[in-house]
C-alpha cells in the first residue's frame, strides 16, 4: 500500500468525523448558515433592497425575500455581468458558470470565493466517505477520468466565464493532477464525438481506477472503448472499481453499464449544480444522498403539489417529511436568495437528512391530471428491465392527447433498447402496472377509461444521440428530459 493510499485513509476518517458532527445537529447548523449569509450580504444591493438589517428570524426573511427563479433574479445578475460590484454578494464573483436557460437564454450563475470551495470539498468528501466506509483506497494510485466540459474560460467584464465542470477542472488538487485524465489539450476539444475518440486514445492503455461523469455520456465513452479494443471495459481496466456520477438517475443505465463493464463496480451518486453542490451518497447501501447543511447553503422546501398556488408554505429543514415531493429553494454564499432550482426532491431519511432527486418541477406529465414525475418513470423502467433481462440505452416519455381514430389517449414511451425484451407486450405491461402502483391518479385514469395502457415507440440505435446533436446538446453536462408535458421532443423522435 502506497503512502498516498495510507494518508487517504487517515484523512478520510478525520473528514467523516467532521461530517458526523454537523449532520447530527441539522437545525443548529442551518441556523448558523442562515445568520452568516444575512450578515455577510446586508450591505449589498440585494440586502439593502430587502432590508436584511431588519431581519431577525426566518419568518421575517420569508416575508421579505420571495421565491424567485433565474428569470426573476435576472435584473440583479445583469448588473453583475455588466461589471457592477456588491449586487447579490460582496465584491465581484470569481466566475460565472454559463448554463442553458429557458426564456432568458443563457444563464450566468455566480461563483464566489466563498462558494467555490464548497463545490470542491463536497466532491472530495464524497470520495473520502467512501474510503472511510469501505476501507478501499488503492484506487488513489491509479488513473482517474472526469468526463466534463472544456476548461477553457472567457472573460466577462473582468470575471472568468465557462461551464461549471470546466471551472472545477482548474481546482483539481495537486496530489491528483498526475493521476488525472484526459490531458488539457483533449479536455479543451469542443466537439463531443471528437473529444470522446481522443479520450479513448489517451486512456485505453492506462490503469483506470475511477471514472466519473453523467451516465449517458460515460456510456458513450464505454461503447467507444469496446468498439476500439474489442474488450469489456472491466477487462481493459482491471482495477476499475469506482464509478462516480451525477445529473441523472443511474438505475435505468445500470444493467447496460454492467454489461459493458463485464462486472459490478461500486458507485457514488453526487448532486452538483452550478448553483451549489447540494448532496452526495455517503454510504454504499443507502441510495439517499446526504444533504450538505454546512456548505454555505440555506435550504427551504415547498411541497410540489402546492408550488403553483398563491403563497405556498415554505418549510425549513426541521419541518420536512420522508417521502414527500418538494421543490428545493436555496440561498447561498454565491448570492442566490430564495432561489428556485427547479429540482424536486424526496427525503429518504431525516436522521440524518438524506434525499433523492425526484425530477424537475417543469418536467412532468399531467396532461390529464396524473402528476407523473421522473422518479416514477425511472422506477417503472428499472422494474421492467430487471424482470425481462432487457437493457436500455435511453428513454423519454410524452403524452399522446389526440391519437388517431377512436383510440383513448395514452402515455408514449420512446425507448432505445440495447437488448430488447423477448416479449415487448409483457415489458409494456410491467411498465404500466408499476406506474399504476406508484401513481394513484394514473391508476384512476386507466380504471376510468380516460387513458389506455402506455405504448412503446422503439428508437433506432444512436437515435437519442442524433436528437441531442440536432439541438446542439451532445455530451458535456447536457441531459435528456425524462418527461415532457407536450410533444416537442416526441415529434422529432417520431421522424427518426
Amino acid at each position: 500500500m502506497s503512502i498516498k493510499s495510507i494518508a487517504a485513509k487517515v484523512f478520510a476518517k478525520h473528514i467523516r468525523n467532521k461530517i458526523n458532527k454537523w449532520a447530527s445537529n441539522p437545525e443548529a447548523t442551518q441556523k448558523k448558515v442562515f445568520k452568516e449569509l444575512l450578515e455577510k450580504a446586508k450591505n449589498t444591493q440585494f440586502g439593502l433592497d430587502h432590508h436584511f438589517t431588519e431581519i431577525n428570524s426566518y419568518k421575517e426573511f420569508a416575508s421579505k425575500v420571495p421565491v424567485r427563479d433565474y428569470e426573476e433574479l435576472k435584473m440583479y445578475v445583469d448588473k453583475m455581468v455588466a461589471g457592477e460590484e456588491n449586487i447579490l454578494w460582496p465584491g465581484k464573483p470569481l466566475y460565472y458558470a454559463k448554463t442553458s436557460g429557458t426564456t432568458s437564454g443563457a444563464k450566468y450563475i455566480p461563483l464566489t470565493k466563498e462558494s467555490m470551495p464548497t463545490h470542491i470539498n463536497a466532491a472530495r468528501n464524497a470520495i473520502l466517505c467512501y474510503i472511510a466506509e469501505t476501507g478501499k483506497s488503492k484506487f488513489v494510485d491509479g488513473k482517474m477520468i472526469f468526463l466534463q466540459g472544456s476548461p477553457e474560460l472567457t472573460d466577462k467584464n473582468g470575471v472568468k466565464l465557462g461551464r461549471l465542470s470546466g471551472i472545477v477542472a482548474h481546482f483539481v488538487p495537486s496530489y491528483l493532477q498526475k493521476n488525472r485524465l484526459p490531458s488539457l489539450k483533449t479536455n479543451c476539444i469542443e466537439d463531443w464525438e471528437t473529444k470522446v475518440d481522443a479520450i479513448v486514445g489517451e486512456t485505453k492503455e492506462e490503469d483506470m481506477t475511477v471514472i466519473s461523469g453523467i451516465p449517458s455520456w460515460v456510456q458513450m465513452y464505454f461503447e467507444k472503448l469496446q468498439q476500439t479494443t474489442g474488450k469489456k471495459v472491466g477487462d481493459l481496466f482491471k482495477n476499475f472499481d469506482l464509478f462516480i456520477y451525477g445529473g441523472v438517475n443511474y438505475e435505468p443505465y445500470r444493467a447496460k453499464f454492467e454489461n459493458l463493464i463485464g462486472r459490478k463496480v461500486d458507485s457514488i451518486e453526487l448532486y452538483p449544480a452550478s448553483e451549489g453542490f447540494f448532496a452526495f451518497q455517503d454510504k454504499q447501501g443507502d441510495k439517499g444522498m446526504l444533504l450538505q447543511l454546512d456548505s454555505g447553503i440555506f435550504y427551504e422546501f415547498i411541497k410540489s403539489e402546492e408550488f403553483f398556488q398563491d403563497n405556498p408554505i415554505r418549510l425549513t429543514i426541521g419541518e420536512v417529511e420522508v417521502g414527500v415531493n418538494y421543490v428545493m429553494i436555496v440561498s447561498t454564499t454565491a448570492g442566490l436568495w430564495g432561489y428556485n432550482l427547479g429540482d424536486t426532491v424526496q427525503f429518504t431519511s431525516v436522521k440524518p437528512y438524506k434525499l433523492i432527486v425526484s425530477g424537475r418541477i417543469k418536467h412532468f406529465i399531467s396532461a390529464f391530471g396524473e402528476h407523473v414525475i421522473a422518479k416514477e418513470v425511472e422506477q417503472a423502467m428499472q422494474e421492467a428491465t430487471s424482470k425481462t433481462s432487457s437493457r436500455i440505452t435511453e428513454f423519454t416519455v410524452a403524452p399522446q392527447i389526440t391519437p388517431d381514430g377512436q383510440e383513448l389517449p395514452y402515455h408514449e414511451w420512446f425507448i432505445e433498447f440495447e437488448k430488447e425484451p423477448e416479449d415487448l407486450q409483457k415489458f409494456s405491461e410491467i411498465l404500466d402496472r408499476s406506474m399504476q402502483d406508484q401513481n394513484s391518479y394514473y391508476l384512476d385514469l386507466i380504471d376510468g377509461k380516460i387513458l389506455q395502457q402506455l405504448k412503446i415507440k422503439k428508437i433506432p440505435e444512436n437515435g437519442f444521440q442524433q436528437y441531442m446533436k440536432s439541438i446542439g446538446k451532445l455530451g458535456g453536462q447536457n441531459k435528456l428530459p425524462r418527461l415532457s408535458n407536450d410533444r416537442k421532443i416526441a415529434e422529432i423522435l417520431e421522424k427518426l
